[in-house]
């Protein structure tokens, strides 16, 4: 996990009392490349903590370092398809996420977490079975655990064809477009709201 350090290191820096008691947005470069986080939910305070090409296990093997600290009231948390892009399978991806379930049982047990199934994309449709098993796997275990919930983003992002909408991504099929951001804010805000 060396190659994050860096980024993980800022993002602690970023952490400060004023920062606490919000909504952190947690995972991947989706997350953290949401430049527009704060404008796209005015009405709840948010704490953009994101690190790029982070995959799930880092996610959940930084978590205690950047998240706990952060005292958050809720957390919305993407990150996988990183994984599955590095040829992990979706059971390797499925126990990442069960280990971060545990250290948000041990250390924020009453804080709610919404998970944001890992979105279909052009760059990496070849590994779409792969997707849809991963988000079953933890579609499952999020059942099963009170004060999570699963949003699945899957249809919102595909058109009439059954694939990946391209105004929903940047140039390299891969990134969310400011499109694309819109959308997730649309299914998002309700569960965020609420908080």
């Amino acid at each position: 996990m060396i190659w994050y350090e860096e980024e993980v290191k800022q993002l602690k820096q970023r952490i400060n009392p004023a920062q606490l008691n919000r909504t952190v947005f947690y995972g991947s470069s989706s997350i953290r490349l949401w430049s527009t986080l704060a404008q796209d939910f005015p009405d709840t305070p948010v704490l953009n903590l994101g690190f790029g090409g982070s995959t799930l296990a880092a996610c959940s093997w930084y978590f205690e370092e950047i998240v706990v600290p952060s005292k958050p009231r809720a957390i919305v948390f993407y990150a996988g398809d990183n994984d599955l892009g590095d040829q992990r399978h979706p059971e390797e991806v499925y126990l990442f996420f069960c280990t971060l379930v545990e250290r948000m049982k041990k250390n924020l047990p009453d804080v709610p977490l919404v998970y944001v199934s890992i979105k279909p994309s052009l760059a990496r449709w070849d590994l779409i079975e792969k997707i849809k098993h991963t988000n079953a796997l933890i579609a499952e275990k999020i059942k099963l655990t009170p004060g999570f919930t699963y949003l699945d983003i899957t249809h919102a992002m595909l058109g009439a064809n059954h694939r990946p909408r391209p105004e929903l991504f940047e140039a390299d099929g891969l990134h969310l477009s400011p499109a694309g951001y819109q959308v997730w804010t649309k299914l998002l805000r309700p569960h965020v709201e609420k908080f």
